[in-house]
């Protein structure tokens, strides 16, 4: 009677009705808000990233394309730190400060001299995996990942506020040292270049248990619509003269675009 379409139900079934509709939303906004409540103050509490695993995430893409694997470096590391300080001090989310200060004058007061650079950012990630994945698809933060000409990595996870939310910032930070390479040093900031699909994979990947559950809550609810609309010939004839006609359809897109909205609002990754 809740889910599939048939005669006893007047092919409505209960679950996209008005009263069944409404339920899963008020059951989905509950769970979202309540995780929110517990997870908004303590972010970078519960975010679950330490260097060793970024080290061993990172690696693990090189080996998948042949290449060695990078050594962690204390100067690098410090770098990072130094990096992630200054964007909570200055309030900014970018390579480059306000003021004109880039990744690389880090790299010098951290006292590494070096022939290559690079730099990775994220924030609002939760999981290791998540940070990894969103970098490897984004084109110019895998360059970073997978350069050959890089022999050192550092990281920094750091907690604090940003426009005035809490947040977690991981600030990667790649090397050659000047004197492994000769020539020119090279430098390399990665922006964001993701496609949609990416984009979405990695919003699912930021996302609450909670709010991942209520999307898979809704989009049940999608299904039911889709195929309760797929039998709309079979409706009662004063049904089908009316606007219910199309009810599933109206309310297959109604539920997808709340489920739009949920993901905007409640996922925070970023690169």
């Amino acid at each position: 009677m809740a889910v599939v379409p048939h005669k006893a139900n007047e092919f409505r079934p209960h679950l996209v009705r008005w009263y069944g509709i409404v339920t899963m939303i008020v059951v989905a906004c509950i769970a979202v808000g309540s995780s929110q409540v517990t997870q908004g103050s303590i972010l970078g509490v519960e975010a679950n990233i330490t260097a060793t695993d970024l080290l061993n995430d990172t690696n693990n893409e090189r080996a998948k394309q042949g290449e060695p694997a990078l050594r962690y470096d204390e100067q690098l590391s410090s770098a990072a730190f130094l990096k992630a300080q200054d964007m909570f001090k200055k309030q900014y989310w970018a390579h480059t400060a306000p003021d004109g200060t880039t990744p690389w004058q880090w790299f010098g007061e951290a006292g590494y001299n070096y022939s290559y650079a690079g730099e990775n950012l994220a924030k609002n990630f939760t999981t290791t995996s998540a940070t990894v994945a969103a970098w490897m698809a984004s084109a110019r933060h895998r360059e970073n990942i997978l350069n050959k000409n890089y022999t050192d990595v550092g990281f920094a996870v750091m907690d604090g506020k940003l426009d005035g939310k809490p947040t977690t910032l991981i600030v990667a930070l790649y090397g050659a040292p000047a004197s492994a390479v000769a020539g020119t040093a090279s430098t390399v900031s990665a922006s964001g270049d993701i496609s949609v699909m990416a984009r979405i994979g990695i919003a699912l990947q930021t996302m609450s248990p909670a709010a991942l559950g209520s999307l898979v809550l809704l989009m049940v609810g999608t299904l039911v619509a889709l195929v309760a609309h797929g039998h709309r010939k079979r409706l009662p004839v004063a049904v089908q003269r009316s606007w219910k006609y199309h009810h599933g359809l109206y309310k297959a897109v109604g539920l997808a675009s709340f489920m739009v909205v949920l993901v905007a609002l409640y996922s925070g990754g970023q690169i």
